[in-house]
């Protein structure tokens, strides 16, 4: 790759804001974007592509308003190609060709369909998610309720995820390649949560939750039913098998073995992730 600047959209997110930081250490021109950055993207708004395109050479394509990504994913790359952009880099996600995943399918055969360098990731369910966002505070009440059964998923260290796409975004080899994402084992989340107690010395429990009364606590959040339901999927899916398996795209992107899920809660409870007071 030349000097061109890498874009990087949803910047300030989980993976977004770990590749930011990858590249700033190699030293590569990067370009930081997000719709509340500068400069600001969003593809909502096609006036904000040219100036976030402008110059760059790789692109780092996260979903970023799903719906209207989708719709528009066609229209973006045929403009990133015309400003000269050679390569991109997709974040998706496993089972993209089920219902689970309305949004990634179309961008994944739009982006295959075009002349660019791409490179297509599918992860499994952060490993993160318990320490950073979606399950944090309920972990801090003592309590994660989920519809998920005793279903196992493999989790993935977004830090893993950060290393592939930086690989793929800077290095030759990766071109036309996807790669499946997971941690080296499926764990279930009652034993991921008996792992974060074990680390923390708090007292917490996993409870199998009926999809109607998650959903319905999700609303009361004031969570969109959209956004519930597909949650509810999602997580019905890993009760249903879908998490078992185990993807070896860390191995064969980067020659190494992914991280185990121990050591995300080891390093995460070391840093203090769980050592906020509980909200309830």
């Amino acid at each position: 790759m030349s000097v061109s600047p890498i874009l990087v959209l949803g910047a300030r997110g989980k993976t977004g804001r770990r590749v930011v930081a990858r590249l700033d250490r190699l030293g590569h021109p990067l370009r930081a974007a997000s719709r509340s950055g500068w400069p600001r993207f969003d593809f909502a708004d096609p006036d904000t592509w040219e100036p976030a395109l402008a110059g760059a050479g790789a692109i780092y394509l996260i979903p970023m308003n799903e719906s209207v990504m989708a719709a528009t994913v066609g229209e973006f790359l045929a403009a990133a190609e015309q400003s000269g952009v050679r390569r991109v880099v997709l974040l998706s996600a496993r089972g993209v060709a089920g219902a689970a995943c309305p949004f990634q399918e179309p961008v994944e055969l739009a982006l295959r369909a075009t002349d660019l360098e791409w490179t297509i990731l599918r992860p499994a369910w952060f490993a993160q998610n318990f320490g950073e966002d979606l399950f944090l505070e309920p972990i801090l009440s003592g309590e994660l309720a989920l519809p998920a059964g005793e279903g196992r998923e493999a989790f993935v260290d977004a830090d893993d995820i950060a290393d592939v796409a930086t690989a793929a975004l800077t290095q030759d080899g990766h071109a036309g390649e996807i790669y499946e994402l997971s941690g080296p084992e499926p764990l279930s989340f009652r034993t991921a949560v008996e792992l974060i107690a074990q680390a923390t010395g708090r007292r917490i429990r996993y409870t199998p939750l009926e999809t109607s009364r998650f959903t319905a606590a999700l609303a009361a959040q004031g969570v969109p039913a959209e956004a519930a339901e597909l949650v509810a999927e999602l997580l019905g899916r890993i009760r249903d098998g879908a998490g078992e398996r185990v993807g070896d795209g860390v191995r064969r992107a980067l020659g190494r073995d992914p991280r185990p899920f121990t050591d995300y809660v080891k390093t995460a409870a070391a840093a203090g992730a769980w050592n906020h007071s509980s909200p309830m």
